[in-house]
């Protein structure tokens, strides 16, 4: 009986570690962000500006602004522009703050934008207008279910589309090692 007890202390034990030591990446994670605020305008469906500077939407890909989609009936639809309309409305949304802690490697903040409890990145890939990239798989689940957006007919993924064009994909990564460490972290565990 005193091996089962000492087993399960330890496991008891060691769970709380682990937990403790979540909790201390997910406050250092915290310490470091950002507002990215003031007059947020749309530059395409995954990147805003404020005059100051661009930032980026977390973990989501949408369709860069010259791509087109193809509906059902094989018409083509200008989904790129129509990804950029939506983020535009979700940018005017009363009490909308965006935060962020790393920079692309372009200078670009990556944020998450919030309204209230509504999440605007997971919104961008529930409704079909950007794809999961790394954080909103559930979220590309429904609007591939649903046929919502994007989903609704043929369309590449945007970085395919980049890559078949020409177009740098490199823009998708965090600045730094460290950067990415946690940004896998909070996509495990959960943590937004």
């Amino acid at each position: 009986m005193t091996r089962f007890r000492r087993i399960f202390r330890d496991g008891v034990v060691g769970v709380a570690m682990l937990l403790l030591a979540l909790l201390i990446i997910a406050k250092l994670d915290r310490d470091g962000e950002r507002n990215f605020s003031g007059d947020l305008v749309a530059v395409d469906g995954d990147t805003l500006a404020n005059g100051k500077g661009r930032a980026r939407l977390e973990s989501i890909d949408a369709p860069e602004l010259s791509q087109k989609c193809r509906r059902p009936d094989r018409q083509t639809w200008p989904c790129g522009v129509e990804a950029k309309r939506r983020l535009a409305t979700f940018l005017a949304s009363p009490g909308l703050v965006c935060t962020g802690r790393a920079d692309d490697r372009y200078g670009r903040r990556l944020v998450r934008c919030r309204s209230g409890e509504t999440d605007v990145n997971a919104l961008m890939v529930r409704e079909g207008f950007a794809v999961s990239y790394g954080g909103y798989s559930a979220e590309e689940a429904v609007a591939r279910r649903e046929g919502f957006g994007i989903w609704s007919g043929a369309f590449e993924r945007p970085e395919v589309w980049r890559r078949a064009n020409g177009l740098d994909t490199g823009d998708m990564a965090p600045a730094d090692a460290g950067d990415r460490l946690f940004a896998f972290l909070r996509r495990l565990f959960g943590i937004n």
